[in-house]
């Protein structure tokens, strides 16, 4: 977040000039905007008319809307008006956290505006009639930062700016689909993580989204209160969307989001030519991967999207697809950032851990694909340790899901993580036939949550996250820390890398270079996530064993 800021700090003040408001506005002369009043029958269930809002057992949120894009937007926010406010809540509180003081923070919401300033220009007024009429909902909290509906639309930029800071690579996700003979039905299958983490109540308030839209198709998706851009989801002809970030540079001006893209796919195309011809021309500011499986082509293609270039990656004769975090088209072999990502980041790795799973399973069905989804282990069964980004499973998720595209059934996960229940949706009876008693999942097809959330080891790695926070606090404020908290601190996961770096730059900062030494060679033993983080131990090692030898000497 520092590297954001100073660096909108830069573009804003060598410039020429600020420019103090936003003052675009959608054009609203075809629509009529409406009051709507919410009907509450309890604290789980609120409907408007056909319209409603649930929460279903396993503590998702399930949404249901429809008409043109204004309607859609006030609907959705009168409906999620509470989840809406969290959220909003906890990605302010992100902010507060790494910027403590108020002013810079009204500084760098001045920043934002004027790197937002063509945001509207790359949006479809469609969308930003949808954003304006669901930012009414927003909450006044934030106001004397920025109006409701600019700081709705600037929200729908976070995700390419997140994974747009290399200090902030937020995002690690895998996705896989096959058909044919690696299918257990010879039909589509598509899974995903969606690995974008922000802080733990970001991902709390899950809402599964189904919207049927005047125009175009009506689709799902898995998104959070205030979103309505598209990180996963399934239209009813059967095309699926999931994306996947790439290795993107600082970008210098916002564009067109890369969830309003996905959007866009998923409600207005039918097949993987209508995607492609959505997305091709599309101008947007980070490098994207965005998976398309189609049930009327039989196929599925990655559409590799970055600011300056387009690629199309299938692969003829070959009955599945798989997709990380690196470009796979011909257009990026010689792409310098693209190659640096293949070779010093954790994305080959995870790839490597699906080509493994498909060697090893001949047919796969939807159970296999959860599995496949929540595996915490790395290459020939290794332990990783949990949270390693090496593993398909980080235990980070925002959400995993699985689509059967030919069948429009689509799978998605509870908390935590991608661990808890995987609740069935069938969009031929939610869109099709009339919803009875507002109940949306198909209960018959439910996948039960994972046997790892009753064990030690889950214990363990929860007791992991919060020592972790407590000492990067000490590391960050030199404390001294008992030798019985680092032992404790070490054996809640002891297969992690991580824990032996810690508490080596402990030692490292205690000057006690015998100690620092030890911990760095136990680390440099275990699976480290990428390149930079093992030179970085390499290079604290040496300068440990400079120290020492100057003293013996």
């Amino acid at each position: 977040m520092n590297k954001l800021f100073y660096f909108l700090f830069f573009i804003c003040f060598t410039s020429c000039g600020v420019q103090k408001s936003l003052k675009d506005r959608p054009d609203l002369s075809t629509y009529h905007s409406q009051e709507y009043t919410r009907n509450q029958v309890n604290d789980s269930l609120f409907y408007i008319a056909d319209n409603f809002l649930k929460k279903n057992k396993t503590q998702n949120w399930e949404l249901y809307v429809s008409g043109d894009a204004l309607e859609i937007g006030e609907k959705t926010g009168v409906l999620t008006k509470e989840l809406y406010e969290y959220q909003e809540k906890s990605f302010m509180k992100l902010v507060q956290d790494f910027i403590p003081s108020p002013k810079k923070r009204k500084l760098l919401f001045k920043l934002l505006k004027f790197y937002n300033r063509d945001l509207h220009h790359h949006i479809k007024n469609e969308y930003k009639t949808q954003i304006y009429g669901l930012s009414k909902s927003a909450s006044n909290d934030y106001d004397s930062l920025i109006d409701k509906y600019n700081r709705n639309l600037f929200l729908h930029g976070a995700h390419d700016i997140g994974h747009a800071m290399h200090d902030l690579m937020l995002v690690g996700c895998s996705s896989l689909a096959v058909w044919d003979d690696k299918s257990a039905d010879g039909d589509l299958l598509i899974g995903r993580n969606f690995d974008f983490y922000a802080n733990d109540d970001f991902a709390k308030n899950k809402i599964i989204s189904f919207v049927q839209p005047k125009t175009g198709y009506p689709y799902m998706s898995v998104t959070w209160g205030g979103m309505i851009g598209v990180s996963s989801g399934m239209n009813l002809e059967g095309l699926t969307v999931t994306m996947n970030a790439g290795k993107s540079s600082i970008p210098f001006k916002a564009k067109t989001p890369i969830s309003l893209v996905a959007l866009e796919i998923l409600q207005y195309a039918s097949t993987i030519d209508e995607a492609i011809a959505i997305a091709k021309d599309k101008k947007v500011f980070v490098s994207e991967s965005i998976m398309i499986g189609s049930s009327k082509d039989h196929n599925v293609a990655l559409l590799e999207i970055s600011p300056k270039k387009f690629g199309v990656y299938q692969v003829p004769n070959q009955p599945y697809l798989s997709c990380t975090n690196h470009f796979q088209s011909d257009v990026y072999k010689d792409d310098f950032r693209n190659n640096k990502q293949i070779n010093e980041s954790h994305s080959v790795y995870r790839f490597q851990k699906i080509q493994e799973y498909l060697n090893d399973t001949k047919k796969l069905d939807q159970f296999d694909m959860v599995n496949l989804l929540r595996d915490t282990n790395g290459l020939k069964n290794k332990a990783l340790g949990y949270g390693n980004e090496k593993a398909l499973n980080q235990l980070l998720a925002h959400h995993a899901i699985v689509f059967q595209p030919d069948k429009k059934l689509v799978w998605v996960s509870s908390n935590p993580y991608q661990l808890g229940e995987f609740t069935a949706y069938d969009l031929n009876k939610i869109f099709k036939d009339s919803i009875q008693n507002y109940t949306l999942n198909v209960d018959s097809l439910v996948i039960q949550k994972d046997n790892f959330l009753t064990s030690e080891a889950y214990k363990k790695y929860e007791e992991f996250r919060i020592k972790n926070t407590e000492i990067e606090t000490f590391l960050d404020e030199n404390k001294t820390i008992e030798t019985n908290f680092l032992t404790n601190y070490i054996n809640t996961n002891a297969e992690y890398w991580v824990v032996y770096a810690n508490v080596a730059d402990y030692y490292f900062k205690q000057k006690d270079y015998l100690q620092a030494i030890n911990y760095y060679k136990l680390a440099l033993s275990k699976e480290i996530t990428t390149i930079p983080d093992r030179n970085k131990i390499e290079k604290n090692l040496k300068k440990c064993l400079q120290k020492t030898a100057k003293i013996n000497h």
